[in-house]
């Protein structure tokens, strides 16, 4: 997948973040996903992000393929999300997978009753 095609993604996604509301000075739980023909490949990929700020979960597919999902705790901010991202796609390739973009989830505020 082109770096452009990437760009143009986050981009377009930060935009709606901002648009919507989202809260760019605190840092979220952005969750990245990337796809893998077997277990061993996914679990392989897995094994290289653990620590406080960082997980990884490794599912099944109804088609039989398997999916990573990367959990970074960061600051949604274009070049931190990019750059994660390369790192992700350079490890995801070179064990067989495809990255499968990145989502975060937006905290909606309560008013009070």
């Amino acid at each position: 997948m082109s770096t452009t095609f990437h760009e143009d993604v986050s981009s377009n996604v930060l935009l709606r973040m901002k648009e919507g509301g989202f809260d760019f000075a605190r840092v979220h739980p952005i969750e990245f996903y990337a796809v893998f023909p077997a277990r061993e490949q996914a679990c392989a990929a897995a094994s290289n992000f653990r620590g406080e700020c960082i997980n990884a979960q490794v599912y099944p597919r109804d088609d039989g393929a398997w999916d990573l999902q990367v959990s970074k705790v960061m600051y949604a901010t274009y070049d931190g999300i990019g750059d994660f991202e390369q790192d992700l796609e350079n490890l995801v390739e070179s064990l067989g997978g495809v990255v499968d973009g990145w989502g975060v989830t937006q905290e909606l505020g309560t008013s009070p009753v």
